[in-house]
């Protein structure tokens, strides 16, 4: 009976050793998952993110609105334009 007894004692502690040992590698291999769909997601939000490009599309609007106003500066100084139809355009082209 001590034989019988020593051998399934050895049996429970090995038993118990492989369930702890699977426990932890199925914890690390869940983690190391999250983390690569983590970073999955990280790169495709990056890659799906726009450049922003307002700046740039500020610009060329003060440059237009610009080249507009001296063009009607122009046209006022050759007299195609009056002062009131001059400051109405400006006006327009300004809001």
């Amino acid at each position: 009976m001590p034989g019988l007894l020593r051998g399934v004692a050895r049996t429970a502690v090995i038993s118990g050793t492989a369930t702890a040992v699977s426990n932890r590698v199925s914890r690390r291999q869940a983690g190391r998952w999250a983390q690569q769909d983590y970073q999955r997601q990280q790169d495709y939000q990056q890659a799906a993110a726009p450049p922003p490009a307002a700046p740039q599309q500020a610009d060329d609007d003060m440059t237009s609105k610009i080249d507009q106003l001296k063009q009607l500066a122009d046209l006022k100084a050759q007299g195609v334009l009056t002062e009131e139809e001059f400051e109405a355009q400006k006006r327009r082209i300004l809001a």
